[in-house]
């Protein structure tokens, strides 16, 4: 079955059909990671976008259950130079992940690169016409002003595992299963609380993680002020999301990046030790670059704010993901220390 892909902007790029059937519509966006395609695509961070995948063979090594980051496919679709299966594309099916290959995602790319992250719609068969696609992704909200926390976030506290010699509250605003893997493996005995807990429940914990999520992070006050009333009360990381929020209640500025820092690749600066970390990132917002004493990493790429420290607070946090799941193992290292910290 033919497919396509179409942009806000009225560009279309064909393919065809791999999972299924039908469209979907969602922020078009592209990553760098050489691997970890069933963990991208159930990866909260992703609701309400199409992934295109740089990697130009994707699904070569197969699926496992143990690999996803969530209970379900969260993407809204999937983009693919060579799709390749059968466990793959069977996955992308029995999930219900609308999905192309065929796709010139070296072009695709190049173009998001240039006119930046956009709307778009992704049609297989003839659910509908181009015109029709091009329409219906104008049509889209974009992405800046959108609070998506409450659709990812658990709706009842649960504890993930009860051993552990610290005890940690996560914030949950879309956590990846691998944070709580990364914890648990720490030492950390781990409670997941939803994205609307108030400070006074989770102070009471010898530390809060603050998780990573999709969305933009300004609409997101209410849960900025509880972080600004729990800072200082116990010890908080915040890991992307959760660092923008950090950052927002301590009167940083964030915004929306053209075309975002997704992949396994990005380089980022420690400025205590001069040491360059290469991580894993997915978020389409960031913390706008300062010169404030409290920054502790940048980007390599845009000067962009990946780490804050506030010993004085018992804060700190960062834009990229120290669970690397997947990615590199530069960054672990900010979890096990933390935790171990606490205990």
């Amino acid at each position: 079955m033919t497919g396509f892909v179409a942009l806000a902007d009225g560009t279309v790029w064909r393919g065809e059909s791999v999972g299924a059937t039908g469209f979907a519509c969602g922020e078009a966006v592209f990553t760098t990671g050489m691997s970890g395609y069933q963990e991208a695509v159930t990866d909260p961070s992703f609701v309400e976008q199409i992934i295109c995948f740089t990697a130009p063979m994707v699904g070569n090594y197969g699926v496992a259950d143990g690999r996803s980051e969530s209970r379900k496919a969260q993407a809204r679709a999937v983009l693919m130079r060579e799709a390749r299966g059968p466990a793959w594309t069977d996955w992308l099916h029995e999930h219900g992940v609308v999905a192309l290959t065929g796709i010139d995602t070296r072009s695709l790319v190049l173009h998001i690169r240039e006119a930046g992250a956009m709307q778009a719609c992704v049609v297989t068969g003839d659910a509908t016409s181009i015109d029709e696609a091009v329409a219906t992704a104008a049509a889209q909200p974009s992405m800046a002003g959108r609070a998506l926390v409450a659709e990812v976030s658990t709706a009842e506290p649960y504890e993930f595992t009860t051993d552990g010699r610290a005890r940690v509250a996560v914030v949950d605003y879309g956590v990846k299963r691998s944070v709580l893997r990364r914890l648990a493996n720490a030492g950390a005995r781990v409670t997941v609380f939803p994205h609307d807990v108030d400070a006074d429940t989770v102070a009471a914990y010898d530390g809060v993680l603050l998780s990573p999520g999709p969305g933009d992070p300004a609409p997101l006050t209410a849960q900025a002020g509880m972080v600004g009333g729990l800072v200082g009360r116990t010890d908080v990381l915040g890991i992307c999301l959760g660092h923008q929020l950090l950052a927002m209640a301590t009167g940083h500025e964030t915004f929306k990046l053209p075309f975002g820092h997704r992949g396994t690749n990005h380089p980022v600066l420690e400025r205590a030790t001069g040491r360059v970390l290469v991580t894993s990132q997915n978020h389409g917002f960031a913390v706008r670059a300062s010169d404030a004493k409290e920054i502790s990493h940048h980007s390599l790429y845009d000067e962009t704010v990946e780490g804050l420290s506030y010993p004085e607070l018992r804060a700190r946090s960062a834009q990229f993901h120290p669970e690397a799941g997947p990615g590199p193992h530069d960054a672990w290292i900010v979890l096990d220390e933390w935790v171990a910290q606490l205990a």
